[in-house]
């Protein structure tokens, strides 16, 4: 588990599932040309995560970007996948809160997993 999320869970709130950027994220143009240093601190310092009250996504080193929405908030989390996504099992994960407020996270691991975790805990 992260270090960001190990410092903002709340009382009686764990962690249900965690995940990463998906080693594609190696596989670009930015990639080579920073010798595969950005992807790997991209890859490092980003968390996206399910607990049993809310859904917590950061990412960055130096500029930090967080998402934080409490799971009654959220509307649905729909999961895009290419023909090679669906294959080596990435995608783009979008998450619809309430009043139709949309966060995209791209190229995250095992999107499906990460969909169906959040329904489990939902029910």
């Amino acid at each position: 588990m992260g270090r960001y999320v190990n410092k903002t869970l709340i009382r009686d709130e764990s962690v249900v599932y965690e995940t990463t950027y998906h080693w594609i994220t190696f596989c670009n143009f930015r990639a080579i040309i920073t010798l595969f240093i950005a992807p790997l601190i991209d890859k490092y310092t980003s968390e996206f995560v399910i607990t049993n009250k809310r859904i917590i996504i950061k990412m960055g080193l130096i500029k930090r970007v967080t998402h934080e929405t409490n799971l009654a908030k959220v509307e649905t989390v729909q999961v895009d996948q290419s023909i090679l996504g669906r294959i080596l099992n990435y995608g783009t994960v979008r998450i619809v809160g309430t009043g139709g407020t949309l966060k995209s996270f791209e190229k995250i691991r095992q999107p499906l997993e990460f969909r169906r975790k959040f329904q489990e805990v939902t029910l």
